[in-house]
């Protein structure tokens, strides 16, 4: 009888075999002496790149392997030169999941500063997956202070000035449920980047010196928090409803922009008012 593949199989196959035309010898350090009647690498190169058998890579490109491994996908995924998006799909086809997420230092863009910039009256700022600040708008100054983003001192994380600031609790009216959700986020965090060291460090201050964060971290709930609405108060224009949302970057930085906007008319008039103030006042980041 004809076996007949499933169309993620098909998929699979047709994929590996155009990543493969694509490559040249000379591309991934091979010799490109002899001609060929065909484009690209040969399946045989393709193996020996990524340190599998040439019969298991046939069989991978037939569909007829099962479910294959993370790590020997990774790696015919370096021997093809894949993208990150290529490397998601190549997973998504072959194991219907995504991978494990690489992490790749970088600035903040230069155009999603002129996004920051572009927001006067929406307090905006960028943090990476240990919430540490890395770039912040004009608005985030007068509704989160002076301070905000300050690199070695707890407002440069907001995960630190959450937990660590006493003036955060008496500004944020919803603290037990945000609090929460923050450690929530940073166990999901960590089992995305294990072993990265800034990551490690935060929590284990938290931890150290936050009897809530330890009892909550013990509870094990993982949450990845994208957006929601909170309750705060100013000392100068009083309570204020605001929502958040998390905007993530389609990178392999792992880098999110949060927006705060007012959550209601009386909100909005709290921002102007704050925006034109010439004061500057803290009231805690999201």
């Amino acid at each position: 009888m004809a076996s007949h593949r499933s169309p993620q199989r098909a998929e699979l196959a047709e994929f590996l075999r155009a990543m493969r035309a694509r490559l040249r010898p000379e591309d991934v350090g091979l010799p490109g002496t002899d001609r060929r009647r065909t484009p690209g690498l040969r399946r045989q190169e393709v193996a020996q790149l990524a340190a599998v058998s040439i019969d298991w890579y046939i069989r991978l490109e037939q569909g007829r392997v099962g479910t294959p491994g993370a790590a020997v996908l990774d790696a015919v995924a370096q021997a093809l030169r894949l993208s990150p998006s290529e490397r998601t799909h190549l997973h998504l086809v072959a194991r219907d999941e995504t991978p494990v997420s690489r992490h790749l230092s970088a600035p903040v863009g230069d155009s999603l500063r002129v996004l920051l910039a572009g927001m006067p009256l929406i307090p905006a700022y960028v943090v990476d997956f240990r919430f540490d600040v890395l770039a912040h708008n004009a608005a985030a100054t007068a509704l989160f202070g002076a301070d905000f983003g300050t690199a070695g001192e707890t407002t440069g994380n907001t995960a630190r000035v959450l937990f660590l600031a006493p003036r955060m609790r008496e500004s944020q009216l919803d603290w037990v449920r945000v609090a929460r959700e923050t450690v929530g986020n940073l166990r999901a965090n960590l089992a995305r980047h294990p072993d990265d060291p800034r990551l490690r460090e935060v929590i284990t201050e938290l931890r150290d010196h936050s009897a809530e964060f330890a009892a909550w971290w013990e509870d094990h709930t993982v949450q990845r928090r994208a957006h929601g609405r909170k309750r705060v108060v100013d000392p100068v224009v009083g309570e204020l409803a605001v929502c958040y949302d998390t905007l993530a970057t389609r990178d392999d930085s792992d880098q999110c922009l949060i927006a705060v906007t007012p959550a209601d008319p009386a909100a909005e008039d709290g921002f102007r008012r704050l925006m034109s103030g010439p004061g500057l006042h803290a009231i805690g980041a999201a």
